[in-house]
């Protein structure tokens, strides 16, 4: 065994110090910077923290969401070590009790997790995903403790709530690359949150109720609309912006005869197949019905004196066509869509993509 000089072992116990007084005065700042009078602080786990952290950000009344780490012992968790030194993705949300109480926040963060699955959250499988709700207060306990026993009595559900309630000690943020995610990365953010299961067991639980509670309104803030127009096209933005359409025949999809699927421009969120794809002779890319019903919304209006329902998808809320009663069988229907406001994948780009789970629908065929 080779000796260690003393001077490296010295030299290490000092930036292990560093980094420990570094995370520590990290978690002080945001302390200092939420913790007022105004604000107070709930701390919760709910499987990926970029999730939760999401689903927070929408609402009225929270002032911010840290994704980070909770429940372990040891110092300076990583996202490469943190369930091994004990810890869980959590969330620290810092929210005007004048404006929304725990109770409502308890009930939406229940409103957006599985409840009753202990062992992790959907895709998420492991202790480090598992459920929690981290209690400050004798009285935070008492309400976390009445809202599952509310969850349980209203039979939602067929298993049994496993939500855990558990004292918090500390919390450390994750790594700033974890922070916002989903403002940084809409289109893979996108695509997990579907691809992980989270999505469509939420709608199916819960439906256009998963969220009662206010949410705020800057979904179209100035700065929002910047970076569209920044990470858009000019005619993608035209079209899934400001409902546009895009001219016949002569766009990117409409003669597409490749394998694969098609997602949102905007947000990534599986939309349709090209198994059910056809060619209408409209000039648009056209199909049956759409790979994921749960992210497509349909509002009945008049379109150019034509029957039509306009299609949009349900997380970016961006405008994708319309689908007419003229189509084939099966179904009849015709999703008349523009191509602008779609992203195609091939078949053997989908593993790397991030929309694995739609891999075996090709390899099914063959």
């Amino acid at each position: 065994m080779k000796k260690i000089p003393l001077y490296l072992i010295i030299l290490s116990l000092l930036v292990s110090c560093e980094i420990t007084n570094l995370r520590q005065v990290e978690v002080q700042k945001n302390m200092e910077k939420n913790n007022t009078n105004k604000y107070s602080e709930a701390v919760l786990a709910g499987g990926c923290f970029w999730c939760v952290e999401a689903d927070f950000k929408k609402l009225t009344g929270v002032n911010e969401v840290i994704s980070g780490y909770a429940g372990g012992t040891e110092d300076n968790p990583t996202y490469k070590n943190y369930a091994g030194k004990g810890y869980i993705e959590a969330v620290q949300v810092f929210y005007n009790p004048q404006e929304i109480t725990y109770e409502q926040i308890l009930d939406h963060f229940l409103r957006n997790i599985d409840p009753t699955d202990a062992g992790g959250q959907f895709a998420d499988r492991g202790p480090g995903y598992r459920p929690v709700i981290f209690y400050q207060t004798e009285e935070e306990k008492s309400i976390a403790d009445k809202s599952l026993q509310a969850l349980a009595q209203s039979k939602k559900f067929s298993r049994p709530v496993a939500v855990k309630v558990i004292k918090h000690t500390r919390f450390f943020p994750a790594e700033d690359y974890h922070q916002a995610y989903a403002e940084k990365n809409p289109m893979h953010y996108g695509a997990y949150r579907i691809g992980s299961g989270r999505e469509g067991f939420l709608r199916q639980t819960w439906g256009d109720n998963v969220c009662p509670l206010p949410r705020r309104q800057n979904k179209n803030s100035p700065k929002d609309e910047e970076a569209l127009k920044k990470r858009l096209s000019p005619l993608q933005y035209e079209v899934t912006q400001k409902n546009g359409t895009e001219p016949p025949f002569i766009n990117k999809y409409a003669d597409n005869k490749r394998e694969g699927i098609y997602v949102d421009i905007v947000s990534g969120e599986p939309l349709f197949s090209s198994l059910d794809k056809y060619d209408s002779g409209t000039g648009w890319p056209s199909f049956t019905k759409p790979l994921e019903p749960a992210n497509i919304v349909e509002k009945k209006e008049s379109f150019n004196a034509i029957t039509g329902t306009e299609v949009r998808s349900r997380q970016a809320d961006s405008h994708l066509g319309h689908v007419f009663p003229d189509g084939p069988k099966p179904t009849g229907l015709r999703y008349c869509m523009n191509s602008a406001a779609l992203r195609f994948i091939a078949s053997e780009d989908l593993e790397k993509e991030g929309y694995g789970q739609y891999s075996k629908l090709f390899e099914q065929k063959k």
